[in-house]
């Protein structure tokens, strides 16, 4: 009997996951409009004096610009009510144009937002807001993650506001500019203590590259990959959009590994380490475990991403 791509997943077990992050994620979903809207600034400013939130370029930022400018020159009370028809997935043209944007863009989008918050060009949260009890709570779950696990936080709160079709009639998503993979003369070469498997290597230095395509041929075609607390993605082609989409820019810095006893044909390898991303600089890395499952040829069948719930797991490599 062979492994599927959900049997899989049941690799490395132990894997402490944080768990805190889609807690509070589905407890920020369930607030009002006012309050979540309240959380953000908190993100984009208290938050903030932590956590450099680096702004996107000048190439990225263009399919935002229009939607910003048109923000800027609305009423106080217009700009509040974009604001919460973004955290309630309203049907607007504005909503419908920020559902399309990237990630990086989205964050970016906030991230301009908190600037002008601060500067009085777009209405700030009313002074002396009070956060309800469930907001509150929500608050102190996000003080109390460390920084890697607030800034998926913020990712995953922002990504997905705006316009939320489940049909076709979703707006169609705006890429950023595609970044050309590294040179191979200047790529860097990891080391990952305890495991040298050609294959998990390479894929770390081809991603560290931007070379995706590199990346994504180290699959079996009808290979998997698991981001963080996200279903499976599928196929060659899937994982390949999801790198250009999701993955410009990161920075994979894998520490140690472990390689178990082949099984059924295929080999579990569990590396664990941290990733710089280009939206937060250098000053945060999220505490990151690869669940690799290689099959008898050495290409990858199904590798998962997880957030790990303490540094404290990036040393939990004890043989089952």
């Amino acid at each position: 009997m062979s492994f599927t791509t959900e049997s899989a997943q049941s690799i490395f077990p132990d894997t402490q996951i944080a768990t805190i992050v889609p807690n509070t994620i589905e407890q920020f979903n369930k607030l009002t409009a006012e309050d979540q809207l309240a959380l953000i600034w908190f993100a984009f400013t208290e938050m903030g004096k932590t956590i450099t939130i680096a702004a996107p370029g000048a190439a990225n930022m263009i399919f935002a610009q229009g939607i910003l400018n048109e923000i800027k020159q609305m009423s106080p009370g217009d700009q509040t009510q974009v604001m919460c028809d973004l955290a309630n997935h309203t049907d607007t043209p504005i909503c419908r144009s920020y559902a399309s944007l990237s990630m990086n863009i989205k964050l970016g989008f906030w991230n301009q937002l908190g600037e002008w918050m601060e500067q009085g060009i777009v209405a700030p949260i009313p002074s002396g807001y009070q956060l309800s009890p469930d907001a509150s709570a929500v608050l102190t779950s996000i003080k109390k993650a460390d920084s890697g696990q607030q800034i998926t936080i913020l990712r995953n709160i922002v990504l997905n506001m705006g316009f939320n079709s489940k049909d076709s009639d979703q707006p169609k998503k705006v890429a950023d500019p595609v970044v050309v993979p590294t040179e191979m003369a200047n790529r860097t070469q990891v080391k990952i203590e305890g495991v040298s498997d050609q294959t998990v290597l390479s894929y770390i230095n081809n991603m560290n590259a931007n070379d995706f395509e590199a990346a994504v041929n180290l699959f079996v075609p009808n290979g998997a990959l698991q981001p963080p607390f996200q279903k499976a993605i599928v196929g060659r082609e899937a994982i390949l959009a999801y790198m250009r989409e999701e993955c410009q820019g990161l920075k994979l810095m894998p520490e140690r590994g472990i390689v178990e006893t082949a099984e059924k044909d295929y080999t579990p390898v569990k590396v664990t380490g941290k990733v710089q991303t280009p939206w937060f600089g250098s000053s945060v890395g999220m505490n990151i475990a690869w669940r690799f499952l290689l099959d008898s040829e050495g290409k990858i069948f199904f590798v998962a991403i997880d957030l790990l719930a303490s540094p404290k797991e990036l040393l939990n490599l004890v043989r089952r």
